[in-house]
């Protein structure tokens, strides 16, 4: 029988339930409290897998659709995605935690955005509705996690923090209302919603001078994680020829123009790790929105790109790609190594080594030019999808050579 000493020693079982709750359900962490040295964790990455999904059902509807109309389409989609995946990574990167309470929250939303997977591949014809309200329920979510940020946080983040949260539930209640409206008016209504939020980053950025403070705002775990989203929609092209050979019956045509096909997005990959992948954002103002806005058209073309490729495989024996789809595929490319041109200019890097990235900035905008003639010749699939790849392939190594000859100089001195 235990003493009473001993008793009065034992915790009892309300102050240990206490002290698991304080050690399992923390509050989120308020702006400011960076975490140094602070490493993407595995529930990011099982959060980001989800949006593997999402990403490819709007990759699909537009293999089926390579149209500029459907382009248009899955743009206006692709980016609601995208701000929505915005949105919840900055969050987990500013405020997150370990703890079950982050823990409950990010797989609370894995739930609903699988829901919303489910309504992606048609969300702009009949399953708009219900992509609709999935779609602001979980912004509503979102708003919810920023709002108990601001509850906790000092006077001076609110004039930022309120017309953020403000934001992120305005957008909640505009898109969960467009599911009464005809189709036609609610993708306009969503394109709306888009460009509102891509003009409110840098109004809010330049107005606040939030990138000022990159060690919160921009991250290494942050840009770690924007790479790795990349890497996601980087995906989709490697889906896209495993999709467009099994479509057009495995012949030995098909199988060859898909492995040229592997080609555009591993030149993709170079170009984006060693131009603007893993680097810092210049402390300077307005430079952190110009990096996260740029990131949309990067992303977007990559995965445009994936989607084109599954038709212009299917037609790889026919030696013509249907419609619009040669003009379309070049035109994701040129835009893609534009829109690197794009993030690359918010880089502490472009005024740190302008030697170097002037020089590269140009030869991906004369990669463009070349891009959108070779889809304006429209030659046969295989031959244009090879000349995309050496074209890309071409200016990374301009830039490997500008690299090398223009910051390791010989030592001279006798």
């Amino acid at each position: 029988m235990p003493s009473p000493e001993a008793e009065r020693a034992a915790p009892s079982p309300w102050a240990s339930a206490r002290a698991f709750r304080h050690h399992f359900w923390q509050p989120p962490r308020a702006h400011g409290d960076a975490i140094a040295g602070r490493e993407v964790s595995f529930l990011e990455l099982f959060y980001d897998l989800v949006y593997v999904v999402v990403v490819a059902q709007a990759a699909h509807h537009l293999a089926g659709d390579v149209t500029w109309p459907g382009l248009g389409r899955f743009a206006v989609v692709f980016s609601l995605i995208w701000i929505a995946w915005v949105n919840g990574a900055v969050y987990h990167d500013l405020h997150g935690r370990a703890e079950g309470r982050t823990r409950a929250y990010v797989f609370l939303q894995m739930g609903v955005l699988a829901l919303l997977a489910v309504f992606t591949g048609s969300a702009t014809g009949s399953d708009g509705p219900a992509f609709a309200v999935v779609y602001g329920v979980y912004l509503l979510l979102l708003g919810w996690l920023w709002y108990s940020v601001r509850r906790q946080d000092s006077a001076e983040y609110r004039p930022a923090t309120t017309p953020y949260i403000a934001g992120v539930l305005g957008s909640a209640v505009i898109v969960g209302a467009s599911a009464l409206l005809s189709d036609g008016l609610r993708l306009g209504v969503w394109a709306l919603v888009v460009v509102a939020w891509l003009v409110g980053l840098i109004v809010l950025d330049r107005r606040r001078g939030l990138s000022r403070d990159t060690s919160t705002n921009a991250s290494e775990s942050l840009v770690e994680r924007f790479d790795l989203f990349t890497i996601i929609v980087l995906g989709e092209v490697v889906a896209g020829v495993v999709g467009g050979i099994a479509d057009a019956g495995r012949v030995p045509m098909a199988v060859v123009t898909g492995i040229l096909g592997l080609g555009i997005g591993f030149a993709y990959w170079w170009s984006y790790f060693d131009f603007v992948g893993a680097r810092r954002v210049a402390p300077r103002r307005g430079a952190l929105s110009l990096w996260l806005v740029g990131h949309l058209p990067v992303t977007m073309t990559i995965a445009a790109t994936g989607g084109v490729m599954v038709l212009m495989i299917e037609h790889a024996s026919d030696g013509h790609a249907p419609g619009p789809a040669p003009m379309v595929l070049s035109a994701s490319v040129a835009v893609g190594v534009l829109a690197l041109v794009l993030v690359a200019t918010s880089l502490a890097d472009w005024h740190e080594l302008p030697q170097v990235y002037r020089p590269v900035a140009a030869a991906l905008a004369l990669a463009a030019v070349v891009a959108l003639v070779l889809g304006w010749l429209a030659p046969p699939p295989w031959l244009q999808i090879l000349l995309l790849t050496l074209v890309l392939g071409a200016v990374w190594l301009f830039g490997v050579l500008t690299w090398f000859s223009r910051t390791h100089q010989p030592d001279t001195r006798p």
